[in-house]
């Protein structure tokens, strides 16, 4: 489904399955966040095709966290062109405190082929900001594209909910403090992992509010 010029979203509506929102962003390099699993790859490989496109064309993905339903899908691409890339701290998370996550899927099944940090992410023509968001997990991030003013938030905010934090390395002030940090962004378009995505600044706006009004005094 396009949600703007360049950006398109494949969500995720299927309540028998658990799997993520993936987002393609469309422009003179191809950008893949969030494959979800492996084994319900085709729901994103058939969005592609009516795209005219295929995992072949993809350059980069971008994976927000370690969690099975966000990263699996990346082992379709570790025999092709496409750039994988994860935050450094979620790798370290994945391999050195939650080693079951990874035996759970029989091994991670691919490498990153590098990993992010903090600041300033340039592909191609394409300027975004890598945000370290933990909270739901330690290396947790949110990529921020200013000129579309797109957010691409994982696992960290939904439309009127948030991220879980009873998960392994899971922190509720962490989370806190990583979504009044995202709120201070100028986003037109709220995209999260799951769930519908937000668009209009003044919904996206109320929706912070609101999440911090009625979810915070839980964690």
């Amino acid at each position: 489904m396009k949600i703007t010029d360049y950006l398109h979203g494949f969500l995720w509506s299927d309540p028998r399955e658990n799997n993520a929102n993936t987002y393609l962003i469309h422009g003179d390099k191809n950008i893949l966040i969030d494959p979800g699993h492996v084994h319900l790859f085709e729901h994103v490989s058939g969005r592609l095709e009516d795209l005219a496109l295929k995992a072949g064309d993809m350059n980069l993905i971008v994976i927000t966290h370690a969690h099975p339903d966000h990263m699996e899908g990346a082992r379709v691409f570790s025999r092709l062109p496409a750039l994988i890339a994860m935050h450094a701290l979620e790798l370290e998370f994945i391999r050195d405190l939650a080693p079951h996550y990874e035996a759970a899927m029989g091994g991670l099944g691919f490498q990153p082929d590098f990993l992010l940090q903090e600041g300033e992410l340039e592909v191609g023509d394409m300027k975004f900001q890598v945000l370290h968001t933990p909270g739901h997990s330690p290396g947790s991030l949110c990529l921020y594209w200013p000129e579309r003013k797109a957010l691409f938030t994982g696992d960290v905010i939904f439309s009127q909910s948030l991220g879980r934090t009873d998960l392994p390395g899971g922190s509720g002030e962490d989370l806190k403090a990583s979504i009044r940090r995202l709120s201070m962004l100028d986003v037109e378009h709220l995209l999260p992992g799951h769930g519908e995505w937000i668009s209009g600044r003044g919904r996206v706006r109320a929706n912070f509010e609101n999440v911090e009004n009625m979810w915070f005094g839980y964690l």
